[in-house]
């Protein structure tokens, strides 16, 4: 995990010299090799017709995809990665040969066993690999322990390179009786935005196809899958068993050694939402959540597991932390066995999906779930929420704690008895009591409760009009998280649009490892309407699709004046960039002229690759964009939880 970034590259103040790419430049493949891979690539496309529809074709499809890749994006870093790439190809066809046979033995295998599925994100065949235990047998009646395992910082990690290296080593972890899933994470990005999607989908992947126990599933990774796991495992606390985290980041700011000056120079916003990802911010979330960190005792990254202590501290938690004595960067052997030792007792356990007390705290909606509380409002993004609930002995009261919490109902599944199902309940909400129907028979219940000013009630409805709820939150970069679509101008757009239309769907590719589905105006289809968020490049003028209901838009284009709330911009210098619920279909997302917003200089270090715009922005394009900023920022904030602008416009802090 690279960390010797300069602070200057955190402000957008300075400009300096191109910065280093990440991936770097591969090398020249030989003609002769490019024209043996060309034809591979061919053979194995052939097999995908008269397999269509086959539920396994993602198995077959991430060896072409990972060649295709390499080959088309100058992305084979050393020669021996050339032949790795024909071995696959030569692996791909012998599935597809299997599958149109009617077999799959990769799928009843032990060992070492790659396979992909198809991502909803981008509709990209993404990888994922498995070490499937020798005790494995799919006729036997039985759930298995799985342990997610994310990888450490790899800029030439490309998926030829994931498929080769994952085929032939185990990985440091291979629990005895135990799935161990090895996450490519859309490559290098700590598990962040896509990378954090791909945990999921792999995960759902490996559900579907083998019987895995869902309260035995620990999250575990070292270096930068150690800030990947601190942060999976603080965002989704009730979704696990344990989680051991080895070194890695868990903020920004400290692990960087943001002085005083870089602090000011980064804009507020920024500051702001530097509590998406920053797992300090979400330490108390591991009162529900056993972890077990790691660190060498001379490792800079020490810093991680010593500042999630200091903040689990002021929780009133004491972080079991291991650490190998004088050692860097790596595990200490002792401590592997001593790691290894405590997760096991502590996944043997299982995970309580049914807690009678439980804590948690977020900054957003994105994350809103602990176990069986559900936050579905807040007062305000982006400042701590938290709740805590304890259910009595007899589970006829249930004593609710909040604050900057306006809305929750518990989600009870069928089995659980946590709640009396004999009447009503008593609920305490602030001090504040109330009664509600108990659980059904089945243990199953979905009570709703909100706040209106002071006074909690039951809500047995939605509330009218638009709000920011789980999913359609905001900011910008969460547009990127789930099914999306480009939609480019037909009409005449500026050079500003044009360079960052053509960058966002270029940086898709090369950081993400997908291809973008892109629509020009005309083509936008109601499917895409219905199931994708959709990013719309260029003004009503230049996108027809855009001209539907730009006057239900909370920026407006009138003659040659940008106009935004009370503020106005020449529109002919000025282009607005935001996030809002698609007027079309409200549970979706529109975005105006923007990718995720992460430059060039963030892919450096992981923990540069934060958002880097609110809700909304507008920018002066007589400042052109650079690897380190958009361009110059005139005007940026986030909508309230109604999606209104503030009503300073977004000039205050």
């Amino acid at each position: 995990m690279t960390r010797t970034v300069p602070t200057l590259v955190l402000t957008c103040a300075f400009v300096a010299a191109a910065v280093r790419p990440v991936p770097p430049p591969g090398i020249a493949v030989p003609e002769k090799d490019r024209v043996e891979l060309e034809t591979g690539l061919a053979r194995l496309r052939e097999s995908f017709t008269a397999l269509k529809g086959v539920a396994l074709l993602p198995d077959v499809q991430i060896f072409y995809a990972a060649v295709r890749s390499a080959l088309g994006s100058n992305q084979f870093f050393r020669p021996e990665e050339i032949s790795r790439a024909g071995a696959l190809l030569a692996q791909g066809r012998a599935r597809a040969a299997e599958l149109a046979n009617g077999r799959a033995p990769w799928t009843t295998a032990t060992g070492l066993v790659v396979r992909g599925y198809i991502s909803r994100i981008d509709n990209s065949v993404q990888p994922y690999a498995l070490v499937v235990p020798p005790t494995y047998n799919p006729s036997l009646p039985r759930r298995w322990r799985l342990d997610a395992w994310f990888h450490g910082r790899g800029e030439t990690l490309s998926e030829v390179n994931f498929l080769y290296d994952r085929q032939r080593s185990a990985g440091e972890f291979t629990p005895a009786n135990t799935f161990v899933l090895h996450l490519y994470g859309r490559y290098c990005n700590a598990n962040k935005f896509a990378g954090e999607i791909d945990l999921f989908e792999a995960l759902a992947a490996v559900k579907k196809a083998y019987p895995i126990d869902e309260n035995r599933i620990a999250v575990r990774g070292f270096s930068m899958g150690g800030a990947a796991t601190w942060h999976i495992a603080a965002h989704y606390p009730g979704e696990w068993a344990a989680a051991a985290p080895g070194a890695g980041f868990a903020e920004t700011p400290e692990y960087l050694k943001l002085s005083a000056a870089d602090l000011q120079a980064t804009p507020w916003w920024e500051r702001r939402l530097w509590h998406w990802y920053n797992a300090i911010d979400y330490a108390e979330n591991f009162f529900n959540l056993p972890v077990v960190a790691y660190s060498g005792e001379i490792d800079r990254q020490k810093q991680a597991a010593d500042i999630m202590a200091r903040y689990m501290k002021e929780a009133g938690l004491t972080l079991r932390h291991v650490i190998g004595p004088q050692t860097e960067h790596r595990y200490h052997p002792e401590s592997k066995v001593i790691i290894d030792g405590l997760i096991d007792e502590i996944v043997a356990r299982g995970r309580d999906p049914y807690p009678r007390r439980l804590r948690f705290t977020t900054y957003t909606l994105r994350y809103n779930r602990m176990r069986w509380v559900v936050i579905d409002g807040l007062d305000r993004h982006w400042a701590k929420a938290r709740i805590e609930a304890e259910v009595n002995g007899r589970g006829d009261q249930v004593t609710i704690r909040t604050s900057n919490v306006r809305e929750f109902h518990f989600e009870l599944g069928p089995g659980s008895r946590v709640l009396s199902p004999a009447g009503e309940i008593t609920v305490v909400i602030d001090g504040q009591t109330l009664r509600a129907s108990g659980p059904m028979t089945d243990g199953s219940s979905s009570t709703a409760f909100r706040r209106n000013g002071a006074q909690w009630s039951a809500a047995s409805q939605p509330l009218p009009g638009l709000r920011k709820r789980h999913g359609l939150q905001g900011p910008i970069d969460d547009a990127f998280m789930d099914s999306f679509v480009f939609v480019i101008p037909t009409g005449p757009a500026s050079a500003w649009i044009a360079a960052e239309q053509a960058r966002a769907i270029r940086e898709w590719k090369r950081q993400w490892r997908g291809d973008a589905q892109v629509r020009r105006d005309t083509e936008v289809t109601g499917d895409d309407i219905a199931n994708s968020n959709l990013v719309l490049w260029g003004d009503p003028a230049s996108n027809n699709f855009l001209a539907r209901f730009a006057d239900r838009l909370p920026v407006r284009w009138s003659g040659d004046q940008l106009l935004l709330g009370s503020r106005t911009f020449p529109a002919a210098s000025h282009v607005p960039i935001l996030i809002y619920p698609n007027p079309l279909n409200p549970d979706r997302y529109i975005v105006l002229n923007s990718g995720p917003t992460q430059r060039e200089a963030d892919y450096l270090s992981n923990a540069l690759q934060v958002p880097r715009l609110p809700d909304y922005a507008v920018i002066d394009t007589t400042t052109p964009p650079d690897e380190r900023s958009v361009g110059k920022i005139v005007a940026a904030g986030f909508f309230d939880e109604q999606w209104q602008l503030q009503p300073d416009d977004g000039r205050g802090r």
